[in-house]
């Protein structure tokens, strides 16, 4: 009978610890959510580069600031070098250009296009294919540049060339 004699106070003592280990966890671990929102930067940042357009172009510099952005994505006409000439990564021949505009005008809210062509292109064959973009219903036209521009040494230099 002496083993099924029970010191009290021992076991109050033992009770009185599982109730501190079983109390709820008052604080907010961060710790998962910070590690998903910087994994979520990462990608944003390494993805976002590739949403634009991917043709090549040589463009000419200028001192011009950039447009205001718009709503839906931008319309992109590229004019390349050998005479080739692309609706965003689309190429289209010269003689369908217009009726191609058309097609896409009539589809889109806005009449904005922006025009990319290498700074070897002569300018009367950009202001055809502005021509044409006016004629496919796209009044609204901006030039795309890269932004530098002109070395003043080197305008001064030409002007006095010239003379």
């Amino acid at each position: 009978m002496g083993a099924a004699v029970q010191n009290s106070s021992s076991g109050e003592r033992r009770r009185g610890r599982r109730r501190g280990r079983a109390r709820p966890m008052s604080e907010i671990n961060v710790t998962p959510f910070v590690d998903v929102m910087l994994v979520l930067l990462i990608i944003f940042m390494v993805a976002a580069p590739l949403t634009t357009v991917g043709v090549p172009v040589d463009l000419p510099k200028t001192e011009a600031g950039a447009l205001p952005s718009e709503q839906e994505e931008p319309l992109t006409v590229t004019m390349i070098l050998g005479g080739e000439i692309q609706i965003q990564t689309t190429p289209v021949a010269r003689e369908e250009l217009v009726a191609k505009l058309r097609a896409i005008a009539a589809e889109r809210t806005s009449d904005r296009v922006y025009l990319r062509a290498d700074g070897g292109i002569s300018y009367a064959e950009v202001m055809q294919v502005m021509g044409a973009l006016n004629a496919g219903g796209f009044a609204n036209v901006g030039l795309v540049t890269d932004l530098a521009g002109p070395e003043p040494e080197a305008d001064t230099a030409a002007s006095g060339a010239d003379q």
